[in-house]
């Protein structure tokens, strides 16, 4: 498994790079569409392997569209995507001939759209924002550096658990440990190459990778708790080593929040 997760990371990372730098704006937007619709439809086939029926062509309009958001300045565009999200879908529970859980079901789909949709959109909004193409690689390898750090402490020194509850094989030890990593990777944003933040000093860096780290953390334990209650270890087998496209992008979308807002408000 480890051999496998290396394999990937070495071609799938320059390939990342190189879509989000020479990309632009637009092969950005393209590249987390399709990430999100994978990951979506993921979402809704274990929802759907758990006798949960969801309206799964629905979600994946739905989850577009709210990928495609950030590009559309209007104010009520936010309201009305959830507005257009939530009527025409009950509304389509009345022609489904399967009535049996269909609240349920219909719960999971804007579950669905909203996780994954409405998370990532921060991302296409972050890429539009002043050095924008540098934040996303800040939010993306502080991320990384969190998870391989939490990984490979977590397995060299992990003694005492962190939520076994919810995903046995993570520890305290693993956690402070991509605190570290996230903190290091952010601080290579302040120094004087093509990747620099201008307006990122020390001591914001380190706040802003902390941030990262527990929140890509959290993120990643929310979709350890969904995987749990599926009743399923991976949510795909798309990415050799790491499982499913939204096994990979659980804390990404987290820390690209944070990131987001640090913008905005900092």
């Amino acid at each position: 498994m480890l051999k496998q997760r290396v394999i990937t990371a070495l071609w799938g990372i320059p390939l990342l790079i190189a879509i989000i730098w020479f990309g632009g704006e637009l092969g950005f937007t393209i590249l987390i569409a399709v990430a999100g619709l994978i990951a979506v439809f993921e979402f809704y086939n274990m929802v759907a392997a758990a006798k949960l029926p969801p309206l799964t062509y629905f979600g994946l309009i739905w989850t577009l569209l709210f990928i495609l958001s950030p590009h559309f300045h209007y104010d009520f565009l936010i309201p009305l995507l959830l507005t257009s999200a939530v009527i025409p879908s009950l509304i389509w529970l009345l022609l489904r001939p399967q009535k049996e859980g269909a609240f349920i079901g219909w719960a999971w789909t804007i579950a669905g759209i909203l996780y994954v949709g409405w998370l990532l959109s921060y991302f296409v909004a972050l890429r539009g924002v002043d050095g924008g193409r540098n934040w996303v690689f800040l939010a993306l390898f502080t991320t990384f550096g969190s998870d391989t750090a939490a990984f490979f402490i977590g397995r060299a020194f992990g003694r005492h658990h962190l939520a076994p509850s919810i995903s046995p094989g993570k520890t305290w030890e693993g956690a402070i440990g991509g605190i570290f990593g996230a903190i290091i990777v952010s601080l290579l944003f302040t120094l004087p190459t093509p990747l620099q933040l201008q307006h990122l000093i020390y001591w914001q860096a380190i706040l802003l990778g902390l941030a990262v780290s527990v929140f890509g953390q959290l993120g990643d334990l929310v979709e350890s708790l969904l995987k749990r209650n599926m009743g399923v270890k991976d949510s795909g087998r798309l990415i050799p080593g790491h499982g499913g496209v939204l096994d990979r992008i659980d804390s990404v979308v987290f820390a690209g929040i944070v990131v987001y807002y640090y913008v905005i408000w900092a």
